[in-house]
């Protein structure tokens, strides 16, 4: 049976995105983003983590480094009871090759051939277009856009987790 699954990037979302993050000591978890983890956990969601990692493809860091700095935050989270179901990445540029890349569909085509989601009843947190319009692409219809700015074809933008957390918080 299908399960509804709440997918989230990284870099902006999960951490606070200074630009190609790859070592632990320069992540810093977004404020909020533990309970909003819960939350969904709670509800019986699968949660992924579906991120671009262009970093890799310009030399920036190495596949091993982006490897390291994830089992560091998946153990980050376990120590906080929060279950990451999988973790899916694109380490190509935009124009490479490869349908992987935001906005287009392969990490979640990747993640449907492990699990059973029921993607219109599921959720996209992003702080790109992009996010949002991958989601879009593959039938999520509830989007929650992350940045300043707001997006017209995301269902809900805030301009933080944090802002979003006192959101489900109230509701």
């Amino acid at each position: 049976m299908s399960k509804k699954a709440l997918f989230l990037d990284r870099d902006g979302v999960i951490n606070i995105d200074y630009g190609y993050i790859y070592k632990i000591e320069d992540f810093d978890f977004s404020d909020g983003i533990f309970d909003i983890l819960r939350y969904f956990q709670k509800k019986d969601y699968y949660i992924f983590i579906v991120t671009n990692q262009s970093g890799i493809a310009r030399g920036y860091y190495t596949i091993q480094d982006y490897e390291t700095l994830t089992l560091w935050m998946l153990q980050k989270l376990q120590q906080k009871n929060i279950n990451i179901d999988k973790v899916v990445f694109c380490p190509y540029l935009t124009g490479e090759k490869s349908n992987c890349r935001k906005p287009n569909r392969g990490m979640i085509d990747t993640i449907l051939n492990e699990f059973d989601v029921d993607l219109k009843n599921s959720i996209m947190i992003g702080d790109k277009p992009s996010d949002i319009d991958m989601a879009i692409n593959v039938g999520i219809e509830k989007t929650i856009y992350i940045n300043k700015k707001s997006l017209n074809r995301a269902s809900l933008s805030f301009n933080s987790i944090y802002e979003y957390k006192k959101y489900l918080s109230s509701s």
